[in-house]
């Protein structure tokens, strides 16, 4: 397919590339940040307001917005510009981030979190679609181990911002952190990034945009609450589980009818394409599993502090960027097929690491593990990228380099959901077959009781113990699901056509 060359400056101004690179890493730095601090404070968080049961439902409702939303920012993108649309994501994120740090519960920051997740939407996609604007494709490459290079940052100072404020200040900070980044960002677009966008008439798709919310909420709660709240075998269940099918059916459909779709079908009959979105969704899964309960299984079981399960996360931030510098270098010498498998193997040794992980292993294991995940990531998502935005036009990058987001971001929303569904069905089990050795009652909330040092230490022996190889036993179960996933990776890029490059 023949590529169209960046868009055309206009008169009134040409734009500052260094300078609105530089805007468009603090807004991905916004969001990056957003990630290791909250993950970071969670455990403070859940101490603090309580509800252990909820505590995937604070990933997966920003992870539900932004999924949902960020197809719908893409499209818009190409429709009206890259920078109004991203204007108003950021704004959006910024809201929700000044009252996610006001809440006073955990149904009150799950609702706030939806606000901040609709606004989260819009930042990674249309930041990576500007570089791939402004960018020439020979240039994109070592352009996307710049915009990498945000997650190291954001590794070395979220966690250790994040354990500070959640150690000697409140959580509340960790979410105000990102209005000055915001502001910032903001102001560097709004000066420097010049754009001339086709006026035209746009027929928005607003049927596919409602099916599109419907089906991915109801996959949602179905992977939430199955074999929790409701068994699997309920009404509840078997009634969610035929609206998705119901919905995401007639969406497909739609989609191929449309005439400006929000998901452009058209550009996934390109094989690469196809298969670096597939295998987005299982890497998604894989990395909302680590990012989410790594920290808890840290502080939980290994009884480290919150700045040391924070660097254990941070480990993984390090070795994304360091791989998407290498990857750009690779792409152009071994091709994009023999990257991509590179980091597929990782994939699968990391996740062997943590399933081996004990209580005993200690944090250095932990952020082995996380580090060479890392790299698994940077060298996988930024071949996928590269190759996606130098395969289509720029009438279809922002659409295209949503949908590469979209599928991670559902593989983050369905990883969430199933994977926090399976830690608690484990635990509630371990917990309803072992507890009867102790005189307390405990649940699955009774494990907020080992997030904090000062009540961990007051437990008997016996309690403490117990709840330590429970949790223990339900995060092996997550990362046995994990590994999994790694390997079905590996097994579709193998796939990719031989013949493809990152540059082509």
């Amino acid at each position: 397919m023949k590529v169209s060359a960046p868009i055309s400056q206009p008169k009134r101004g040409k734009t500052n590339r260094p300078l609105v690179l530089a805007a468009v890493m603090l807004a991905m730095f916004m969001g990056a940040i957003e990630a290791t601090i909250v993950s970071t404070a969670m455990p403070a968080i859940v101490a603090d307001l309580g509800g252990f049961t909820l505590y995937s439902w604070v990933f997966s409702a920003y992870l539900l917005m932004n999924a949902v939303t960020v197809l719908i920012y893409g499209k818009l993108s190409d429709l009206f510009g890259r920078k109004p649309i991203l204007f108003i994501g950021i704004i959006i994120f910024l809201i929700g981030s000044i009252l996610c740090g006001f809440a006073t519960s955990m149904e009150s920051l799950i609702l706030f979190r939806l606000i901040q997740g609709f606004g989260a939407g819009a930042v990674t996609p249309i930041a990576t679609t500007i570089v791939g604007d402004i960018y020439s494709a020979e240039e994109r490459a070592q352009v996307q181990g710049y915009l990498a290079s945000v997650w190291g940052i954001s590794a070395v100072t979220g966690p250790a911002v994040g354990g500070l404020l959640v150690q000697y200040v409140s959580w509340n900070y960790v979410f105000w952190i990102n209005i000055p980044l915001g502001i910032l960002s903001l102001i560097g677009i709004g000066v420097f990034l010049h754009e001339n966008v086709e006026k035209k008439k746009h027929k928005i798709d607003y049927i596919g945009t409602f099916l599109l919310t419907i089906s991915i909420s109801s996959l949602m709660f179905l992977l939430v609450e199955g074999g929790g709240r409701w068994s699997w075998g309920s009404w509840q269940i078997m009634s969610l589980a035929v609206l998705f099918m119901f919905t995401i059916s007639i969406f497909v459909v739609h989609e191929g009818r449309a005439k400006e779709p929000v998901m452009p079908f058209n550009i996934w009959r390109e094989r690469s394409i196809f298969i670096a979105n597939v295998t987005s969704l299982t890497t998604g899964i894989m990395l909302i599993g680590i990012s989410s309960f790594l920290p808890t299984f840290v502080q939980g079981v290994m009884e480290q502090s919150p700045i040391v399960a924070g660097f254990t996360l941070t480990a993984m931030s390090i070795g994304w960027p360091i791989a998407s510098t290498f990857s750009g270098k690779m792409l152009n010498s071994i091709g994009y097929r023999k990257t991509s498998l590179i980091g597929a193997a990782a994939l699968i040794i990391g996740s062997v690491v943590f399933v081996t992980m004990t209580s005993s292993s200690g944090p250095l294991w932990a952020a082995a593990g996380s580090f060479i995940v890392g790299v698994g990531m940077g060298l996988t998502s930024t071949a996928f990228i590269v190759s996606i935005q130098s395969t289509v036009s720029w009438q279809q990058r922002g659409a295209a380099t949503a949908a590469n987001m979209f599928m991670r971001n559902l593989g983050n929303t369905i990883g969430a959901a199933l994977l926090g569904g399976i830690l608690n069905n484990r635990l509630a089990n371990y917990l309803s077959a072992n507890a009867g050795s102790t005189e307390e009652k405990l649940s699955v909330d009774s494990v907020n009781l080992l997030l904090k040092d000062k009540e961990r230490a007051e437990l008997h022996i016996n309690v403490k113990e117990l709840l330590q190889e429970g949790l223990t036993q339900s995060l092996h179960w997550v990362y046995y699901v994990v590994l999994t996933f790694a390997i079905i990776s590996l097994i579709l890029i193998s796939f990719i056509p031989k013949q493809k490059h990152g540059s082509a």
